[in-house]
């Protein structure tokens, strides 16, 4: 079965004020870039239909935004710790949880856990999953806790500058 793995890094946040790191906002830039990618992605017709995201308030804002860009339902947004400064195991070990009937998910995050997640399915690393960054991992698997092992179907690299001219 084919399936689909979103891997966003959030939006560029602010540092203007002086809070705990999970509460970090996003700022002017990262709303934008958000916005922007979600269309991007729309556009060509590839869009998750749930998304998990990371507690931390930049990459629920990110995820929020997008989400409304692909008017997808409120209960097909979930927060999870996990996905909180990860390491490729916390990622890993959300991804064995998932439901088999969800077919294309996204996760909303943070790096260094993300790019190095995301570069377990590339063919040539990728040293930085930028601000808004995605990386759409399309892959065949019957079930989520077969990720590990699966064939690659496709790689899909994107990040707000990558269009820019």
């Amino acid at each position: 079965m084919q399936r689909k793995l979103y891997i966003f890094r959030h939006g560029k946040s602010s540092w203007e004020s002086i809070v705990n790191d999970i509460d970090r906002p996003l700022n002017e830039r990262g709303v934008n870039n958000s916005y922007e990618m979600a269309k991007r992605l729309e556009e060509i017709e590839n869009i998750p239909e749930v998304i998990y995201s990371s507690p931390a308030n930049r990459a629920f804002h990110t995820a929020i935004i997008m989400a409304r860009v692909w008017n997808l339902k409120d209960s097909n947004i979930h927060i999870t710790s996990k996905l909180y400064l990860p390491s490729v195991d916390n990622i890993i070990s959300l991804i064995f949880e998932l439901p088999d009937d969800e077919t294309s998910i996204a996760i909303f995050g943070h790096n260094p856990g993300f790019v190095d997640f995301a570069n377990r399915f590339v063919e040539e690393p990728i040293e930085n999953l930028p601000t808004a960054g995605v990386a759409v991992i399309t892959m065949e698997i019957e079930s989520w806790s077969d990720i590990i092992d699966c064939k690659i179907n496709d790689v899909y690299i994107d990040c707000p500058k990558k269009n820019k001219k």
